[in-house]
């Protein structure tokens, strides 16, 4: 008799292991390398749009509550200061509208949450986003237009005046249409096969929203209690819990005074603080994960192409900068020289696309910054002209404010003023979140390098001396690279090697494979390859080696994955490397010329990474150091690429030797001891440190011993 309840699970389990477990996951990056190696506007619709809805959604919400919870309008007699105003009771309709509008708006929030979660489809979950935040827009719109017409006015209107939560609901239905148009965005390009019909978003970004949400709502229970404990209206103590939280602390006549208030201040603030902190932490991931490699990647490829055009073969010069022209020619060279000048070009394209992107991402931050600055003491200007508030002191409370400085000699007294600078507030936490982590990447950085290069030349000499110190700086003025990354140290990007020479084709191996493989010989782990030799069996004793070099590799590398900068390797390292994947730099079957222009048709994609084989014909691609599929065009960082492919050949290694055919089991590795021996020969080098097997080990032994005794 059949259990129901075990056949499922038992055909699922037999499923999943009949399935291969990584194809999800390679397809997951392919997809990903093909969406960096071709950057467009279309990924600020596929990642930007929904995080910002996602961000701004629940902010919106929390405005729509504070334009329902109290009136929108007050009776001010003449003479009579506006906190004694009588509030005017709204009419049924407009609360009626207003409760929809808000229902709508959360309907719409409740949609996108889930389908970040993936636990709505984007299919069902888009239209209802996007048709809800519409709707509340086009019904707050409705309202405000509305109240502001002679209809709603009282007599005589000089006596008639709107309260905060009126300028909330102008803020609310601005944000509301703002990012369903956002998500509109996203849709078209979706349906149009932009990008897949789903958020591929990290981690860290699809709970942004989630803490949005969480601060949103300890916000609103702050303001609540406090406006029972202290006395306040609603929305007064919604501008006081705002000002707290962010730390601004303005105070003016809204501080604690009961002494239950300012106890509660303690945790409430701390709180606070630490979710504030986890919805920056969230911000200033999605910036360094997708806005700065998206960046990258952009200014990579433009930059790649304008240096690949500016080939001047009758002056055999290629042009790396404004006013930086190098020799590039491959006339007479092997091509392994060829490949290293390749490699050479494709290090400096990094270095300047990278100081670019720095640069630039500083100069859009540093425009949004002011730009926040500028307009919101405009806008502080006019919400406070009762106060006769100048431009100057509306500039000087702002800056006071975003620095979270908050003096207390100015405060905002108008009922459109405070709902402002709560959501001025508010934007300025991403805006100079984004400011502050580019300035690390430039100001900062070149100050920390310009006092630790006064150091050098004052009382932290280098190993080098002074005027080691002064040489070095002066020729990197020279070369226009001062600022260019690395310091105030050498002009050369890091990791790049010296111009192709051809001094290390003298072997097999170049230098640092002889050194890496050297220390591997001495290595006592390699008995079975000895034990393999002694049988006179050149090849498993060869493919013992290779294993063993592939498995100590691997380990090493593994260590400069999370090195922070990223770990840039030599080109002889990157040689070895690729010499232990299976590919020669010497052989130029498998490379070819970069092209210029890159065809990312669906038909031909010219994607596809060095090492890969096309799906089609089963054959590898072929590949440049200054194409899109070198490996320093990818998506991951140096190690990160070694690692995976290091790990692709050991488990491809494992897979070989189960084969029943001999023939197929023992092919040669790409690196064998013979090899080894050869190149260290023809380099000159002791052989001393090769293993020897354990006859041959006793075969010395006995000779020598007979020698001593004759």
């Amino acid at each position: 008799m059949n259990d129901p309840g075990v056949d499922g699970p038992i055909q699922e389990a037999a499923e999943d292991i009949e399935r291969n477990p990584y194809e999800e996951v390679q397809k997951q990056e392919e997809e990903e390398e093909q969406d960096f190696l071709d950057p467009s506007r279309w990924w600020f619709a596929s990642t930007a749009c929904p995080l910002i809805a996602g961000t701004f959604g629940p902010m919106a919400n929390t405005f729509s509550i504070c334009a329902l919870v109290q009136n929108w309008r007050v009776y001010l007699p003449p003479g009579v200061a506006k906190a004694d105003g009588t509030d005017i009771q709204d009419p049924r309709w407009l609360i009626a509208i207003n409760s929809i509008s808000l229902v709508f708006a959360l309907i719409a929030n409740m949609a996108l949450l889930l389908n970040m979660a993936r636990r709505l489809s984007f299919a069902v979950a888009q239209p209802i986003t996007i048709i809800g935040w519409l709707l509340s827009s086009v019904l707050l719109i409705a309202l405000v237009a509305v109240a502001s017409s002679s209809v709603f006015r009282i007599s005589p209107p000089e006596a008639h005046i709107f309260t905060q939560a009126f300028y909330y609901a102008i803020i609310a239905a601005a944000l509301y249409w703002i990012i369903s148009l956002l998500m509109v965005i996203t849709v078209l390009g979706a349906y149009r096969d932009h990008y897949p019909k789903e958020f591929r978003l990290t981690i860290s970004q699809r709970t942004l929203m989630l803490q949005t949400i969480s601060f949103m709502v300890y916000l609103l229970l702050g303001a609540l209690i406090y406006t029972r404990i202290e006395g306040w209206k609603f929305l007064d103590a919604v501008y006081w819990t705002d000002f707290t939280l962010l730390t601004v602390g303005i105070g003016g006549d809204y501080v604690p005074r009961t002494h239950l208030g300012r106890s509660l201040l303690f945790p409430y603030a701390i709180g606070g603080i630490v979710m504030l902190g986890l919805v920056i932490g969230s911000i200033r991931s999605l910036v360094l994960e997708r806005g700065k490699h998206k960046m990258a990647a952009r200014f990579m490829e433009k930059k790649r192409q304008s240096v690949l055009a500016s080939v001047d073969r009758d002056q055999r010069t290629i042009k790396i900068g404004l006013f930086k022209k190098v020799k590039f020619s491959q006339k007479g060279l092997s091509e392994l020289q060829r490949r290293e000048q390749e490699f050479s070009i494709m290090r400096r394209i990094q270095a300047s696309a990278e100081n670019r992107r720095r640069w630039t991402s500083l100069a859009l931050s540093a425009a949004a910054a002011l730009l926040l600055w500028f307009l919101g003491a405009l806008v502080f200007t006019f919400s406070e002209k009762p106060q006769n508030w100048s431009y100057f002191v509306s500039l000087y409370f702002s800056y006071t404010s975003l620095l979270t400085i908050g003096y207390g000699d100015y405060t905002l007294t108008s009922n459109s003023g405070k709902p402002f600078f709560v959501f001025w507030s508010l934007l300025a936490v991403p805006t100079l979140t984004i400011l502050i982590s580019n300035m690390g990447d430039t100001v900062v950085k070149a100050f920390s390098d310009f006092t630790i290069w006064i150091g050098s030349l004052t009382v932290l000499p280098g190993e080098h001396g002074i005027t080691a110190t002064l040489k070095s700086s002066a020729k990197k003025i020279s070369a226009g690279n001062f600022f260019r990354g690395g310091g105030f140290g050498t002009g050369k990007p890091p990791g790049m090697p010296p111009e192709g020479d051809g001094s290390h084709e003298k072997g097999a191996f170049t230098d640092t494979s002889l050194d890496r493989l050297a220390e591997h010989i001495e290595e006592e782990e390699l008995g079975e390859a000895e034990e393999a030799g002694e049988r006179g069996d050149p090849i498993e004793r060869d493919i013992h080696f290779y294993h063993f070099v592939l498995a100590r590799e691997l380990r090493q590398v593994m260590r400069d994955v999370d090195a922070a900068p990223p770990k840039q390797y030599s080109y002889s390292e990157w040689s070895y490397f690729l010499q232990l994947l299976g590919q020669n730099e010497s052989d130029a079957s498998r490379h070819r010329k970069p092209p210029i222009k890159v065809d990312r048709s669906k038909n031909h994609p010219d994607l596809g990474k060095a090492g890969d084989k096309d799906s089609e014909s089963g054959e590898p691609y072929l590949w440049s150091w200054l194409g899109t599929r070198s490996p320093l065009m990818g998506n991951k960082t140096e190690a990160q690429w070694i690692v995976e492919r290091l790990s692709e050949t050991i488990e491809r290694e494992m897979k070989k030797m189960k084969l029943s055919d001999p023939e197929e089991r023992k092919q040669p590795p790409p690196i064998s001891m013979s090899d080894l021996q050869r190149s260290l020969r023809v380099q000159g080098r002791p052989q001393k440190n090769l293993p020897r097997s354990t006859a041959m080990q006793k075969s010395c032994a006995g000779a020598e011993t007979a020698k001593g005794k004759i």
